[in-house]
């Protein structure tokens, strides 16, 4: 419950009322259709599609209908509810993006990755609404934040398909820092022991880090004061993955 709290405070355009009955109405079919299914971490299953949602609303920015597909978006896969009760309750338009959500696995499943480009064209073309690819990106985020649980062999096979078709697909529209959390998770267990020692360097250095920082930017800082500008200074610390690529 705190969970859907936060994804209904983190929505920044909603109808008032409406839109919130319709939410509220998605996460009780949500939680009725997966209350006797756990994920393999031993947790609830409604926990993922709340995750998928709050990612949808929070960091993509999406609005109501995004949030109702996150909640529902394995609810026709997974349990005994058909595309067209998901229609009769919501409407054309949750329908459509819903069932963009379920074919992309067979779509997957059917491309290797030596194909990844025409697997990325595909996609974009899968639906003509492109909220089913940002959804899609949401739920592989969180899956992937929450892949330990999984054995190995399905953990590499996740983390490389995410490496080569989700990682270029959130950089082509331009969600960089999913990207970059989406390579460096991929990294994370694929080389795990590169991902360790990185991170490891980063952790260590971050006091001598923001002290260098802190020095570079203050006569900056005061040349800026000085004039009177009005400006925010942003710096951030270069990702595990993108090191490793500049490393090599």
């Amino acid at each position: 419950l705190r969970l859907y709290s936060k994804v209904l405070k983190s929505i920044r355009r909603t109808n008032g009322r409406e839109d919130i009955k319709l939410i509220r109405k998605a996460f009780n079919i949500a939680s009725e259709a997966h209350k006797d299914m756990r994920r393999k971490s031993g947790e609830p299953y409604i926990i993922h599609p709340l995750n998928v949602a709050y990612i949808v609303a929070n960091d993509i920015g999406l609005g109501t209908t995004s949030v109702i597909c996150s909640f529902l978006h394995d609810v026709v896969e997974d349990t005994d509810y058909r595309l067209e009760d998901i229609r009769s309750m919501f409407g054309d338009k949750v329908a459509k993006i819903i069932d963009g959500l379920t074919k992309i696995p067979d779509v997957i499943d059917s491309t290797g990755s030596a194909q990844a480009e025409n697997f990325k064209k595909m996609l974009l073309t899968l639906s003509d609404d492109v909220r089913v690819i940002l959804i899609k990106l949401a739920d592989r985020l969180h899956n992937m934040r929450t892949l330990d649980s999984m054995p190995e062999e399905k953990r590499l096979k996740i983390a490389s398909e995410t490496k080569f078709l989700y990682a270029p697909l959130a950089h082509r529209l331009g969600l960089y820092s999913i990207k970059n959390e989406l390579e460096d998770l991929a990294l994370k267990h694929t080389e795990p022991e590169i991902y360790n020692q990185i991170s490891k360097k980063i952790e260590e250095t971050a006091v001598d880090r923001n002290k260098f920082i802190d020095d570079f930017v203050k006569p900056i800082k005061d040349a800026l004061d000085k004039e009177g500008f009005k400006y925010s200074i942003i710096s951030r610390v270069k990702s595990v993955n993108s090191i490793w690529q500049k490393m090599k």
